[in-house]
């Protein structure tokens, strides 16, 4: 999934920076709150994790709460606090958030209840956009990705991709039959870097096409000519 990550430079927000990471998520990072508000008017997130650990900027959080919702067009917004009692994690949830927690807070906990607002219908990436957070990203009658196994599914069979692989193929399923940019790719599958070499990206989809013609030949990444490519997927 496509989180927008909004955290101070802190080992903590780091920790769970690089777990969401390795959970095989796309991140985009913003340290500063009017900045995360910008960046979530660009493009379409499915989650929104917020990270103020500072007792003092809790007022400000509240504040920004809301133009996260509105920024967000209907990303689940996921709020962590350093020490906070009940009634500061109450106040959160009245400002908007859908999820609220606390240090010390488990990060399976976190996903799992990521997983639980997408379930209810929270946290969808843009109108006719077919993501997921839970375990399972589908698009109807088509291929799926197991984000817990790593894996592309259809038709009953499973095959193993890498974290990039993973990435680019999420991407790539949520508009199945239809084509997608380059620089989106890149952006959704290279999100810790500024500058991708085309290679790179001929690389993962050349090792996509190899494992597709085996177990899944009716499930094709094809090159739009001059924008990206596209999966397509046999009637």
């Amino acid at each position: 999934m496509r989180i927008l990550f909004v955290g101070p430079s802190h080992p903590e927000a780091a920790w769970l920076f690089k777990a969401l990471q390795e959970s095989a998520h796309s991140l985009q990072p913003a340290q500063d709150l009017r900045d995360g508000v910008f960046l979530a008017a660009q493009e379409p997130f499915d989650a929104i994790v917020l990270m103020v650990l500072e007792v003092g900027l809790y007022s400000a959080l509240l504040e920004f709460i809301a133009e996260f919702a509105a920024a967000g067009k209907g990303a689940a917004i996921v709020a962590v606090l350093g020490a906070a009692t009940a009634r500061d994690r109450t106040k959160v949830l009245r400002a908007g958030a859908d999820a609220c927690f606390c240090q010390p807070f488990s990060f399976i906990e976190m996903h799992e209840r990521m997983q639980a607002l997408q379930r209810i219908g929270v946290g969808r990436a843009g109108a006719g956009v077919s993501s997921s957070l839970s375990s399972v990203l589908n698009a109807v009658d088509g291929p799926s990705l197991d984000a817990a196994t790593r894996e592309l599914v259809f038709g009953g069979r499973r095959v193993g991709v890498t974290r990039r692989e993973f990435l680019l193929l999420e991407c790539l399923i949520r508009q199945v039959n239809a084509p997608v940019a380059r620089d989106q790719l890149i952006r959704y599958a290279w999100p810790e870097k500024e500058d991708v070499d085309p290679s790179s990206v001929n690389l993962v989809v050349s090792r996509l096409r190899k494992k597709l013609l085996g177990d899944f030949p009716e499930v094709r990444i094809e090159t739009v000519s001059r924008f990206g490519y596209q999966v397509s997927v046999d009637a």
